[in-house]
């Protein structure tokens, strides 16, 4: 059945390689299919979304070999994708299909995209605009509000793009636009957003140019193969992190996380709480910043009011920042906040109507919540709205209940955590 029973535990330690990161590993499947040459990926994500990325690109052509330890990509350059005989399926994963059209509208051939339920919900007009722009011609559901994708690419155009929204994905779909025009097309964010994309695209051998929150792409570089190392997913940690931290007698290290500054909003705001959370051997790996997390259990949190310009690099982890909230001394205030509603779920309305089943008490706002802390948690009957990050949050959540927690769909979290559960029992027992 896809559910599980959570029961309270007594500690949560031990130590935790958490899985590799899945927005780096996207990235990196899409680079290497565009450059030209053999590229390998180590310590890829076996998960559903990061498949939906390969899936896609073996459908225009590219050959991709999975060895278990590694995915080797024959890359065909930025010209020679094929066109796509049948729709392609992009799944769970808005990062597939966001990134991905920025590729296609610069091939001059017709491809459709289309997806499960949950991303045939979310919102592709703010890539259909900016890619119209540029010269493509995209057609979606809903007066051009939502997948399935139409798209016939061609002959592409450097514009200069003022993103209404921080977003990555948005970012990264213009930016990959951008490879295919004669000249330097300019995006500029209103708050930065998480910046693999940035970060990795000139290793091979793309030229991008940052200055403040304005990135500048110059079009037509020809991308060579690379060897990329896929560090910890900090998302991923960021679970084991607040568990560590609600449940007594915890003491857990978090090894090899990526501690990009862009995506660990949520350790900053968890130390300010409060949090006993230390950052040792401090890396690099594949251009991207890693360390080792140390952890401890039993310190009070405080609540805090938390503001628009820190969610864009706390987007994923809203979730199980609630479940922390709960536990905090006084009222944590999140505003700013309403492009939760359009994530794999309405994550503002899946939180609220859940912690309530376990007796927080919670106000739910337009574009937020608040939560009064200090909160005695009930177990319930949970429901994950086919959320992967609503079913691992409210399962850290009833370590502390008491009582029985069921989480029902919990089958959503191989999106992008297949091991999850596995390592909570390996950290409770």
């Amino acid at each position: 059945m896809d559910r599980i029973e959570i029961h309270p535990v007594k500690y949560f330690k031990g130590e935790v390689i958490p899985a590799p990161d899945k927005s780096i590993s996207h990235r990196a499947v899409i680079f290497s299919s565009l450059a030209n040459g053999r590229s390998v990926i180590r310590n890829f994500l076996r998960a559903e979304d990061p498949f939906s990325t390969i899936n896609a690109f073996r459908a225009l052509g590219v050959q991709i070999e999975d060895s278990n330890e590694e995915i080797i990509i024959d890359g065909r350059g930025l010209n020679g994708l094929k066109e796509p005989e049948d729709v392609i399926n992009c799944g769970n994963s808005g990062t597939t299909i966001r990134l991905i059209s920025g590729i296609l509208a610069g091939n001059p051939f017709f491809s459709v995209l289309t997806g499960d339920a949950s991303l045939r919900s979310r919102p592709m007009g703010r890539i259909i605009i900016p890619l119209s722009q540029m010269g493509a011609e995209i057609r979606a559901r809903s007066n051009n509000k939502y997948p399935p994708l139409s798209i016939k690419g061609g002959y592409l155009k450097a514009v200069r793009y003022e993103m209404p929204v921080a977003s990555a994905q948005v970012k990264s779909s213009i930016i990959l636009a951008g490879l295919y025009t004669d000249g330097i097309t300019e995006v500029i964010e209103p708050i930065k957003s998480r910046d693999h994309t940035e970060r990795m695209l000139p290793a091979f051998g793309a030229e991008i140019n940052i200055k403040d929150n304005v990135i500048s792409i110059k079009g037509r570089a020809e991308l060579k193969s690379n060897l990329i190392e896929i560090p910890g997913d900090f998302s991923s940690a960021a679970f084991f992190l607040v568990g560590a931290l609600i449940i007594d007698n915890s003491d857990l290290i978090i090894k090899n996380v990526g501690i990009n500054p862009t995506r660990t909003g949520v350790l900053e705001v968890l130390q300010r709480m409060g949090a006993d959370i230390k950052i040792e051997n401090t890396r690099y790996i594949s251009g991207e910043p890693v360390a080792d997390l140390y952890c401890t259990g039993g310190k009070k949190l405080k609540a805090l009011n938390i503001k628009r310009e820190q969610i864009p690099s706390m987007i994923d982890e809203f979730p199980i920042l609630c479940v922390a909230a709960t536990q905090a001394e006084g009222v944590t205030t999140i505003r700013g906040a309403e492009e939760l509603r359009v994530k794999e779920s309405d994550r503002i309305k899946s939180m609220v109507s859940e912690l309530r089943k376990m007796g927080v008490e919670i106000e739910e706002y337009p574009d937020g919540l608040s939560i009064k802390g200090s909160s005695s948690l009930r177990g319930a009957d949970i429901e994950s709205h086919n959320d992967h990050r609503i079913a691992m949050a409210m399962s850290i959540a009833g370590l502390i209940a008491e009582g029985v927690t069921t989480i029902n769909g919990v089958s959503s979290v191989n999106i992008s955590f297949p091991g999850f559960f596995d390592i909570i029992r390996r950290l409770t027992h």
